[in-house]
């Protein structure tokens, strides 16, 4: 009888909790400012893109929350460069351009604390399932340089499927902050600094996937 009695207090009280407590689900969307860290990059540019996918809030007090999300996010880097040569009295520049695009599933899981109400800062593990690498290349020479040299030289542009060179997943921790209007209507900022090589092989030459993004979205 004294069991019964416990564990008839204790779903009581969890019913109660849950009761009290609001379970909020959610859609955002937003600009990512995405670049690359680690080895070599001192060359590279940020790529502009976008986020957007539904979240769920679920909270374990008045002050504190859980929030699991599943986002689809256009990431990468991009690089330009230019480079002059002078050889057997010709003169030519070449200038390249490339551009590599990573389209990430991620599942950040954030824990949210509220300093006053309707602002909160979170913080979480994030992981990311690459869906897509492509490189997209383009490049020119300029200068006196003989058409048949240009025809040896047999520059290609246009995009090529690099997925196989990089990890299936990433992992990355997210630092940030969102403010909820009483409408439902929110807008944060975080920042996700990437954890784990993307490359493939591991040959001393490693980069991380670090994100800026800037948010908008409704949760009810």
């Amino acid at each position: 009888m004294k069991k019964l009695l416990l564990v008839a207090a204790v779903a009581a009280f969890t019913f109660s909790t849950a009761q009290s407590q609001e379970i909020r689900l959610g859609v955002k969307g937003g600009v990512n400012f995405s670049s690359l860290g680690g080895d070599d990059t001192g060359d590279l540019k940020g790529r502009t893109g976008f986020h957007i996918g539904g979240l769920v809030e679920i909270p374990i007090s008045d002050k504190f929350s859980v929030q699991p999300e599943l986002l689809y996010s256009a990431q990468g880097a991009q690089a330009e460069f230019t480079e002059s040569f002078s050889e057997m009295g010709m003169n030519f520049s070449v200038d390249a351009k490339a551009k590599l695009n990573l389209d990430y599933i991620n599942v950040p899981i954030m824990a949210k604390y509220y300093v006053i109400e309707g602002l909160a800062v979170e913080a979480g593990p994030q992981i990311g399932f690459l869906m897509s690498a492509k490189q997209k290349s383009e490049i020119s020479v300029s200068g006196n340089l003989p058409a048949e040299i240009l025809d040896m030289m047999d520059f290609e542009d246009g995009d090529e499927d690099v997925k196989d060179e990089f990890n299936t997943l990433d992992l990355a921790i997210g630092l940030g902050a969102s403010y909820r209007l009483d409408m439902g209507v929110f807008f944060g900022v975080r920042y996700n600094l990437g954890l784990s090589n993307i490359y493939k092989e591991d040959d001393g030459f490693k980069n991380q996937n670090n994100v800026f993004q800037i948010s908008a979205g409704y949760s009810f």
